[in-house]
């Protein structure tokens, strides 16, 4: 353990102005706070917050930092209190002290949630301060340091797999790749022991064979350059564990198969001899092709700064080589901490990140810290390409992102209003996968609005944060509208004046704070019009016993013209409020009948359906339906099926007749072959059931066509 004097002169042997007596006053207070508390190691718990400073001073942190990781534990394991840290410390201490502790006294239902919660809450933390991060960070290190002391193995693995999943990436994140390959590798030490005993049992063999052929190519790579007058800097160092592994996995090759085990660094002055470096390797050596990579020109979101590139060099090695400059080479292995401002008052640095106001653009649109967590993950845990807007700035996404996605990185209003978009100037499908280097235009209108199947193609958490948000808000007002016309409905059929006034009777009894919540429980199913109307005319419970039973779903006749007692369903979203039932695919036109399924709201069949005898026992979830028919360009799928003559031209000729008649051919799907004929199902989009009908006749009248009907079940 790091002694009082010891940790005072760390500090100082870095920054000579440091406050002293301020140091000196946090030690002493984290030690009498935690007192006799024991770590399950069996050390003194004070131990940990001091090594978690030393390991910042490792980083030249300023003294502000290193007191808050003193204290880091004091206000979640001892009785000290936020409002004593700040009476003693000061305000900035106290704040950064806030965004640390891990906040486990949250009275939240699981330990998932705690967890989410505690995550969200670093985040708008380390938006004002990113101070709060890297003590986080130390904190994280210094835990898994220790691991092997938990006892428990489900803990082990919890505290390793929340390290890999969110610590190493944020620490990628602000480029501290020491930080990141510590924490990656103590994860997976408990995560896969076997794996990694595995590799580092190879690695040894490897070392014990190729000592002095590291040393020998350092040699002849330093000796190359120096035969052109550049001074440089050679060292080679071996990949760890893990990172070997998750090559191995993502690239599906052996051990042996990989030629980048053993990395060699090239360190040199300036920008000038990195590319004079990179030419002299390049006339030297053959290069491997597709592995160079220009990190200079474009530089990383975290500030990563570094020539890439994979030549076959000395004795005949393919070996990757990675040149840089001092400065380059500092941000690569300390990130913001290399470069820090703090001492000169700046206290914003977190804000040059674009990742992190990502973050906080996700915790908008987040509606709860469980999607917020599911949403960061994807955001952090993904391999990068980098696209350019027709501007030129630079839009880093994860790999595998769409238009969609770059158009939310771009704003979230450009998302939500997208229409098209062309990359490199050629229009795309808005589900198209984007390539690195690639232009992209987002082309935007007005009356757009985010569509719910693009969540089932984007890969960016913002995205999906921005996307589900539309479709959450979209679906309360669809459950509100179906919700209220259900219980207008009810009202008249029982002969009662539907008022809201007598509605707000009821609302404590449903639990509800206004009459857009009892229109959004009824909508979705949890309450039916039936109940509310009982609660609020209480003498309509027997009158009406009667009219409980569900009539047969074949002997119910159902006029296709909108009726003053149905639910209309024209103008609500497919998807939310409103299901439309693939066993029977109804169209406009068709006689219809609802069937509420409590949290999806109406599905809608056919009225004859033979589903709906599954149903006959559940009469209270039958509702009136009916199409409402004002002009309306929704398209509707209507399912034909078809048996076709096999001979060439037939399908040709079939999707040519539907699309002459302005259907759209949705899905096609060939259930049977012989030698003469095709037996299929195709899905068509048309307007309504008479738009259907035209296109069936149209068929039957096709000579290649042998029978088609409208398909059922």
């Amino acid at each position: 353990m790091i002694r009082q004097f010891e940790l005072v002169e760390r500090v100082k042997a870095y920054d000579p102005n440091v406050d002293e007596e301020a140091l000196n006053r946090a030690y002493v207070y984290a030690m009498k706070y935690h007192g006799s508390q024991k770590r399950e190691s069996g050390d003194p718990y004070f131990s940990h917050p001091i090594e978690v400073a030393g390991i910042l001073t490792e980083l030249k942190l300023d003294d502000d930092s290193i007191i808050t990781a003193l204290l880091h534990d004091v206000v979640e394991d001892t009785e000290a209190t936020l409002a004593d840290v700040e009476k003693v410390f000061g305000k900035d201490i106290e704040r950064l002290v806030d965004g640390v502790t891990k906040l486990t006294r949250l009275e939240l239902q699981s330990e998932q949630t705690k967890h989410a919660e505690n995550f969200r809450k670093l985040v708008l933390a380390m938006s004002e301060d990113i101070r709060v991060l890297l003590v986080k960070l130390a904190d994280r290190l210094h835990n898994m340091q220790t691991l092997r002391f938990v006892k428990s193995p489900e803990k082990r693995r919890r505290i390793a797999r929340e390290t890999m999943d969110i610590y190493a990436p944020l620490a990628e994140r602000i480029g501290m790749q020491r930080f990141k390959d510590d924490l990656e590798d103590l994860s997976f030490a408990e995560l896969n022991p076997d794996g990694r005993q595995s590799i580092l049992a190879r690695l040894e063999f490897l070392k014990g064979q190729g000592d002095d052929l590291s040393v020998r190519i350092v040699d002849q790579l330093q000796a190359d350059l120096a035969e052109h007058s550049i001074d440089a800097k050679v060292s080679g160092r071996m990949k760890t564990p893990h990172s070997i592994w998750r090559k191995m996995q993502r690239k599906d090759v052996t051990f042996e198969q990989l030629s980048d085990i053993m990395a060699f660094r090239v360190v040199v002055d300036d920008i000038k001899d990195c590319y004079a470096a990179l030419g002299v390797l390049h006339g030297t050596y053959p290069v491997v092709p597709g592995r160079f990579k220009d990190y200079i020109s474009t530089q990383k979101p975290n500030g990563y700064s570094s020539l890439h590139t994979c030549i076959i060099g000395p004795e005949r090695h393919r070996i990757e080589v990675q040149i840089r400059t001092t400065e380059m080479h500092e941000i690569a292995e300390y990130g913001v901490a290399a470069h820090w401002v703090y001492k000169q008052g700046h206290n914003r640095e977190g804000r040059q990140y674009r990742w992190l106001r990502e973050l906080l653009d996700i915790l908008e649109h987040a509606s709860n810290p469980e999607e917020f967590l599911e949403h960061t993950k994807l955001e952090m845990f993904q391999d990068q390409v980098f696209c350019f807007s027709p501007k030129g700035d630079l839009i880093a996404l994860p790999n595998g992102s769409t238009p969609v996605d770059f158009a939310y990185a771009v704003h979230s209003e450009i998302g939500n209003t997208c229409v098209g978009a062309k990359v490199n100037g050629r229009m795309v499908q808005l589900r198209s996968i984007l390539k690195n280097g690639d232009q992209v235009e987002i082309i935007t209108s007005k009356a757009q609005t985010p569509s719910p199947d693009w969540e089932k193609f984007v890969v960016s958490g913002k995205a999906k944060a921005c996307i589900r948000r539309f479709v959450r808000l979209k679906e309360k007002d669809q459950y509100g509208e179906l919700g209220m016309q259900i219980l207008q409905k009810a009202f008249r059929l029982e002969g009662y004046d539907f008022t809201e006034k007598a509605l707000a009777g009821v609302l404590k009894k449903f639990r509800c704070d206004a009459l857009e919540d009892l229109y959004f429980r009824v909508g979705q199913g949890h309450l039916t019009g039936r109940e509310v109307l009982v609660a609020v005319f209480p003498g309509a419970k027997e009158e009406s016993k009667p009219q409980m039973t569900a009539p047969a779903p074949r002997a119910k006749t159902k006029s296709s013209k909108p009726s003053d007692n149905a639910v209309q369903i024209t103008g609500l979203i497919p998807g939310m409020a409103v299901h439309y039932a693939h066993c029977c695919h109804p169209l406009p036109g068709d006689r219809i009948v609802g069937i509420v399924t409590t949290g999806k709201g109406v599905t809608v069949h056919t009225i004859d359906c033979e589903t709906l005898e599954t149903f006959q026992e559940t009469p209270e979830r039958w509702v009136d339906v009916s199409w409402d028919f004002k002009d309306s360009d929704e398209r509707h799928t209507g399912r034909l099926h078809l048996v076709v003559a096999n001979e060439p031209g037939s399908l040709g000729g079939l999707s040519t007749i539907i699309g002459k008649n302005y259907g759209n051919i949705s899905n096609l799907k060939i259930t049977n072959r012989s030698v003469d004929f095709f037996e299929m199902l195709i899905d068509v989009e048309v307007q309504d059931v008479k738009h259907l009908s035209n296109i069936i006749a149209a068929l039957r009248a096709t000579a290649v066509v042998i029978s088609v009907d409208r398909a059922r079940g």
